[in-house]
C-alpha cells in the first residue's frame, strides 16, 4: 500500500513542470479536500485521479494546448465542426481563433454554447484549464459557486497549486461522476466529465495504474473521524427526536441528512447547507421510498434515512 503524496510523486514524475510546486500543493491540499467532497474510498479516489491524471497529463498539460500544426488533427478532433480539411485550414496554428470557433456558438434552443457569447473572446478565456480541464463559461461558473473561487475573473486559479485540486474535484462532483466511480464504471465517469469517450483507452491505463497504487484516502488531522471514514452508525441527528429540515437550514443535523443521502446514491458535498442540490437529492430519495416528495425532512422521511 502506498501513501497519496508518494503516488503522486512516483506517477506524475514531472508534475512540476509547468507549475511549480503543484505537486506539493496537490498532497498538501489532498485531505481536507477528500473529506469535504466525500472522497472517501479508494475506488473513488482512484476513479478522481485516473481521470485527473488524463486530463491534465499528469501535471504536463494544465491549460489546453490548442496550437494544432495540422488542418488534419483539427478535423479529426472536432469532425462536425469541420467537415472538411479546407473548413480547418485557416485555424491551424491559431489557437485563439480556434477556441472561438469550436467553443463558442448559439446551441439549437438558441442558449450560448458552453455558456460562451458568440462574437466574443469567451472560447479563447474559458479554453480547458485545471486537473480537469474545466471548459466554457459555464464551467467556470460551476467551478466558482460551489468552491467560492472567482476562477471566472481569475481563471488561473484553476492551475493555482493551493486550489487545484479543489477546483478539479468540483468539477468531478459537479459533472456527475461520482455515482459511476463508486460502481466502478469508468466509461460513464469518462462521458461525465468529459461529455464523450475522448481518451477512454488511456483513462483505463491510468485507472488501472491508481488502483495498482492501492492508495488510501489521506486522513485530515482534527475532522470528525466518521467523515473520513463513512461510518453511518454514528451518522445519526444531535437527538432522538430529529427537527424537521427544510431548504435553507444550516447544521450537523443537515450534514447528517446529506450524510445518509450519499448512502442512497445520492452526491452531495456534506457541508450542512441544505441547498437547492441537496432539496433535489432529497426529493429524488422520497420519490424511490414512496414518499411524499415535498423536500421536507420530517420524522416519516428521517425514519426511511436512518434504516
Amino acid at each position: 500500500m502506498t501513501d497519496f503524496g508518494t503516488a503522486l510523486m512516483k506517477l506524475w514524475p514531472n508534475g512540476d513542470k509547468k507549475v511549480s510546486g503543484l505537486r506539493a500543493g496537490i498532497i498538501e491540499s489532498a485531505p481536507s479536500i477528500f473529506a469535504k467532497y466525500g472522497i472517501t474510498s479508494q475506488l473513488v479516489l482512484a476513479h478522481l485521479m485516473a481521470q485527473v491524471s488524463h486530463e491534465c497529463g499528469a501535471g504536463n498539460d494544465v491549460v489546453e494546448n490548442l496550437n494544432y500544426k495540422t488542418a488534419e488533427q483539427i478535423k479529426k478532433t472536432w469532425p462536425s465542426r469541420f467537415p472538411t480539411l479546407a473548413s480547418a485550414q485557416a485555424y491551424v496554428l491559431n489557437p485563439r481563433a480556434l477556441a472561438n470557433k469550436v467553443y463558442n456558438g448559439v446551441k439549437p434552443d438558441g442558449s450560448d454554447r458552453m455558456g460562451n457569447r458568440p462574437g466574443t473572446d469567451d472560447g479563447w478565456y474559458f479554453r480547458g484549464r485545471g486537473g480537469s480541464q474545466t471548459t466554457g463559461r459555464e464551467g467556470y461558473e460551476r467551478v466558482k459557486k460551489q468552491t467560492g473561487f472567482d476562477v471566472v475573473n481569475n481563471p488561473d486559479i484553476l492551475i493555482d497549486p493551493r486550489h487545484f485540486l479543489e477546483c478539479a474535484v468540483s468539477d468531478f462532483i459537479n459533472c456527475g461522476c461520482m455515482p459511476y466511480a463508486k460502481a466502478d464504471d469508468v466509461l460513464n465517469v469518462t462521458k461525465k466529465l468529459n461529455g464523450g469517450t475522448i481518451g477512454l483507452a488511456d483513462r483505463k491505463v491510468w485507472l488501472k495504474k491508481w488502483k495498482d497504487a492501492s492508495v488510501p484516502v489521506p486522513a485530515a488531522a482534527g475532522l470528525n473521524e466518521r467523515l473520513i471514514a463513512g461510518d453511518l452508525a454514528v451518522a445519526t441527528p444531535s437527538s432522538s427526536s430529529p427537527p424537521t429540515l427544510r431548504k435553507g437550514d444550516k447544521g450537523e443535523d443537515v450534514a447528517t441528512m446529506q450524510r445518509r443521502l450519499n448512502a442512497n446514491s445520492a452526491v452531495l458535498i456534506e457541508d450542512g447547507d441544505f441547498g437547492k442540490v441537496t432539496e433535489t437529492a432529497l426529493k429524488t430519495f422520497q420519490s424511490a421510498r414512496g414518499l411524499v416528495a415535498d423536500a421536507v425532512c420530517g420524522p416519516t422521511t428521517w425514519a426511511a434515512l436512518l434504516k
